[in-house]
């Protein structure tokens, strides 16, 4: 039941209303699979169906074509993935949900093959030694093109664009997807990002892209229907190792963005275990809670109790759950009813088509009356 349960109190993100603070977490699902790679009908059910989530945040969503990374996944840049996703936005909306989009950039952690040849952008010309998702499967990732200045400014302007098409497609807000070793996380790494000009060296240059890219989005949107998304502890898991300036770049960021009125930040706890890894921080929350004065949501390994207990504990405000939202559409009500959760099926998370995305079964509702 909801009493003693802070995941299910509504939370207020400025004039908007989350009726709880179960959060749909960012998911790749790759069912964008048409010529377009805009979302069908089949996202806007599986949108739909979680639409009891406080804030559903979509999967990435690239930027531009030179944004890509992986097969099938929906973009934001074009007027038929806009309209495709004008139909997933209505059908959350109509059933009181509140949703923002994913802006997102895979930078280096792309492949050729979805470049004409080319080979993907990114910071600097460093191979991050790790798989894309390609049409032939996964494949290694190979040295990328360092972008040039002018290449940067239009990146910049990319994101700009596609928030705007986010607020035609009738999102509640956007999230730059600043994290898990894609193109702005990139820029933050010292191993990946080695420029010498104003956007590598020093903490304030690599972090410069990153602000950049808020200043420009907050020209279309206002601040408080942006949030951003970071990893600070992510360590030999998509390309990105960590260095002892990692913690102290992102006390840098954290810090900064307090000069924000932001949606939120969206903190993910370590991929990988890092507790022996001296200068990484294994506890995110509780590190970054001090630094933060606005609305913080954290994400990684949360089940129903330590959701409660990290809010409780005033930690966090908000919790993003992944794949207990992929099988479990309706997961905030089942926290109500301290229901039994369904399984997920790894097999299905990447494939296409119905099965493992809108199949999973629902709390039957109680009849009304007598």
């Amino acid at each position: 039941m909801k009493e003693n349960q802070p995941l299910l109190e509504s939370y207020k993100l400025e004039e908007l209303t989350l009726e709880n603070r179960v959060v749909m977490a960012p998911m790749t699902r790759n069912r964008a699979e048409n010529k377009e790679n805009a979302p069908t009908s089949l996202h806007a059910e599986y949108y739909k169906q979680r639409s009891g989530a406080g804030l559903i945040i979509t999967e990435g969503s690239q930027i531009s074509e030179r944004a890509v990374g992986y097969i099938n996944t929906p973009g934001i840049y074009t007027a038929a993935q806009t309209e495709g996703w004008k139909n997933v936005t209505s059908a959350v909306h109509e059933e009181g949900g509140k949703i923002f989009i994913q802006l997102w950039h895979c930078g280096r952690m792309s492949h050729p093959k979805f470049h004409d040849g080319d080979k993907p952008l990114a910071p600097s010309a460093v191979n991050p030694n790790a798989q894309s998702f390609t049409p032939d499967g996964f494949e290694d990732t190979v040295e990328p093109k360092a972008m040039t200045i002018v290449e940067i400014k239009e990146t910049i302007q990319e994101f700009k664009k596609a928030a705007q098409n986010a607020k035609e497609a009738g999102f509640d807000g956007v999230e730059i997807h600043s994290s898990n070793g894609y193109l702005i996380h990139q820029f933050f790494n010292k191993n990946a990002n080695t420029r010498t000009d104003e956007y590598g060296g020093s903490i304030p240059n690599r972090a410069r892209f990153f602000f950049d890219v808020i200043d420009a989005i907050n020209e279309v949107w206002d601040e408080t229907r942006i949030g951003v998304r970071l990893n600070p502890s992510l360590h030999e898991a998509f390309g990105i190792t960590a260095t002892e300036e990692t913690i102290p770049t992102f006390d840098y960021i954290v810090e900064k963005l307090n000069a924000y009125n932001l949606a939120y930040l969206h903190l993910s706890e370590p991929f990988t275990d890092v507790s022996k890894v001296e200068f990484l921080v294994t506890d995110i929350a509780k590190h970054f809670r001090p630094i933060y004065k606005g609305t913080l949501m954290i994400n990684g390994g949360f089940d129903h109790e330590k959701g409660n207990k990290i809010i409780k504990d005033g930690h966090a405000d908000l919790v993003a759950y992944g794949k207990l939202y992929v099988s479990n559409p309706d997961l905030a009500k089942r926290f109500e009813k301290n229901a039994e959760l369904n399984k997920w099926n790894e097999d299905t998370f990447y494939t296409q088509g119905a099965k493992g995305y809108t199949d999973y079964p629902v709390l039957k509702k109680e009849p009304v009356g007598e």
